[in-house]
């Protein structure tokens, strides 16, 4: 990028490739940091108008960090957007303080801007049966329709992301009743299979006319080919226009529905986080709050003057 030094752009991508190796890191996150940090020297390089590198990373003092900040926020960038953004600097920060000795101070004081975590938004338990009792009405080619039941089932009745249901391999078809997902970040989880998951989907491939290949995708569109994740999401989006279930009923509601009826039945916080594969419990506890919230809602509606 014009403007930034080659050893710093080149301290950018040796800190990304640790972080990938020792974290794991998908790509799509390892992309983001990169935008991030390098988001923010670009702007340093304009702000100070000369060129920057290693040596004047090292001089950013807390006024240079507000003024990129307010910068971010003039254009549009969510509070939400830059804590993370910000969060990438001072990990690149700290990590060139490890290996130059540079003084991070000024950069690890900046604040993080607040912001109001998004409760997840599942759906009722009512609801959740009504989706996967309707998936199965949306498409005239029953192999497909069978097909779509067996991705819905596995997001609400094993808590997967559309991604880990899609990633399943022709190998899986034959279920057991447990299942080895590779989530974010490439961590591994064991994810126990209810019996009518495993029944969707040795249905959806007994019906299916096309031939699995043991590495190539479970779920295949009707060509052949990979499954496109759009199709569900489509499939979730006529569903919930017939039954008046609201936008936010989406296929990963399933995965936020599963969670939430099983913390509603007694589930423990640790578990669920096993589960899902949060890398962090206060990811999951996020589900408490909107347990909290749909009990205050009960209650002011049986008490209405409360």
């Amino acid at each position: 990028m014009t403007g930034i030094s080659p050893a710093a752009l080149d301290a950018v991508q040796e800190w990304l490739r640790r972080r990938a190796a020792l974290e794991g890191l998908s790509d799509n996150t390892v992309t983001a940091y990169q935008s991030d940090v390098l988001g923010f020297l670009a702007f340093q390089t304009r702000h100070h108008g000369a060129h920057l590198g290693l040596g004047p990373l090292a001089a950013v003092s807390q006024g240079d960090l507000r003024a990129w900040m307010a910068h971010e926020r003039g254009r549009g960038l969510s509070a939400r957007s830059l804590a993370r953004a910000l969060s990438a600097v001072k990990g690149f920060y700290r990590w060139l303080a490890e290996r130059d000795g540079l003084e991070p101070s000024a950069v690890l004081a900046a604040r993080s801007p607040r912001f109001q975590r998004k409760l997840p938004r599942p759906l009722s338990t009512d609801g959740a049966r009504a989706v996967l009792e309707t998936v199965e009405l949306q498409h005239p080619t029953q192999w497909i329709a069978q097909r779509d039941v067996a991705v819905v089932t596995l997001l609400y009745g094993c808590g997967l992301r559309i991604s880990e249901a899609l990633s399943l391999r022709g190998a899986d078809r034959l279920l057991t009743d447990r299942l080895i997902i590779r989530g974010k970040g490439g961590k591994e989880r064991v994810v126990p299979v209810i019996p009518v998951a495993r029944q969707a989907v040795a249905t959806y491939a007994a019906a299916c006319p096309l031939a699995f290949v043991a590495d190539g995708p479970l779920f295949l569109g009707a060509r052949g080919g990979a499954l496109n994740p759009r199709l569900i999401a489509k499939v979730m989006e006529t569903v919930r226009m017939q039954l008046g279930l609201p936008a936010s009923a989406t296929p990963h509601a399933l995965r936020h529905s599963f969670a939430t009826h099983l913390l509603d039945a007694g589930g423990d916080l640790r578990t669920i986080q096993e589960l899902l594969g949060h890398a962090s419990l206060s990811t999951t506890q996020a589900y408490t709050a909107v347990d909290t919230m749909r009990l205050m809602q009960a209650y002011h509606s049986a008490h209405p003057r409360a």
